[in-house]
């Protein structure tokens, strides 16, 4: 009999996250994909400004923290510098799609072997609710209280869609983080991204669509059902590209 342990991927620091928000699962997924690689000890992550900006206190291997949307500029020099180390981004959609806009699409663009684990909850989190640029026509938030109006404020930004027409970009995928089968899904693909940068094929990124129940004024539960219900109609779940299978 197998028993349950806690992955060596990430270290004994209590996570300062809301109960019930869902980067602790994901964080949980990413530290057992680097435990079972075994390259917890070649691996470099770089933390966002955000919800997850204490990310270099949770996992269990090197980090390095970047300034808000600059992630991947700063992962860039960390994989020029030591191209031997599996280096990953782990970013909120304000941080990479909003004010990291541009270094997401210039990494991609530039086909920079880097790993990004991207956490799309459709909302800023953090500093208290705003309207993000992956938030949903008609979704409320403190900055779009009547709802999000797209003649004015645009309509969301479909970053898989978007980066899988680059060039550079090897492996692109989006799945729902909202029950155990889609877990194991993810698990699955973000391993793969990471075995694909091992591999030397190029930028790789997993969209994880995730829930913010204390922005989105919901219990945990009815934020899950949020994320299924509404969120994938906008973000169809699904792999986007994968060069290897062309």
């Amino acid at each position: 009999m197998q028993l349950y342990k806690k992955t060596s991927g990430l270290t004994e620091k209590k996570t300062h996250y809301c109960p019930g928000c869902t980067h602790g699962i994901l964080h949980k997924l990413v530290g057992e994909v680097l435990e079972e690689l075994d390259i917890l000890g070649e691996t470099i992550g770089v933390a966002p400004v955000g919800c997850a900006v204490y990310a270099y206190d949770y996992f269990n291997c090197d980090m390095q923290q970047a300034a808000h949307g600059r992630a991947l500029t700063v992962a860039t020099g960390i994989k020029r510098v030591l191209p031997e180390r599996v280096v990953f981004t782990y970013q909120g959609d304000g941080d990479l799609a909003s004010i990291g806009m541009a270094e997401t699409i210039h990494a991609a663009n530039r086909g920079e072997n880097i790993t990004v684990i991207f956490a799309n909850n459709a909302i800023y989190g953090m500093t208290g609710g705003q309207m993000a640029p992956t938030t949903l026509p008609g979704q409320k938030t403190t900055t779009s209280q009547d709802g999000r109006d797209v003649l004015s404020q645009g309509n969301p930004i479909p970053v898989s869609e978007m980066l899988a027409q680059i060039n550079g970009v090897a492996y692109v995928e989006r799945i729902a983080l909202t029950s155990p089968q889609n877990a194991i899904r993810l698990k699955r693909s973000i391993k793969k991204a990471f075995q694909y940068q091992q591999e030397g094929l190029g930028f790789t990124i997993i969209e994880v669509l995730s829930t913010c129940n204390v922005n989105f004024r919901q219990t945990p539960a009815e934020a899950m059902k949020f994320v299924d219900e509404h969120m994938t109609k906008i973000y169809p779940v699904g792999v986007y590209k994968d060069v290897k299978k062309k």
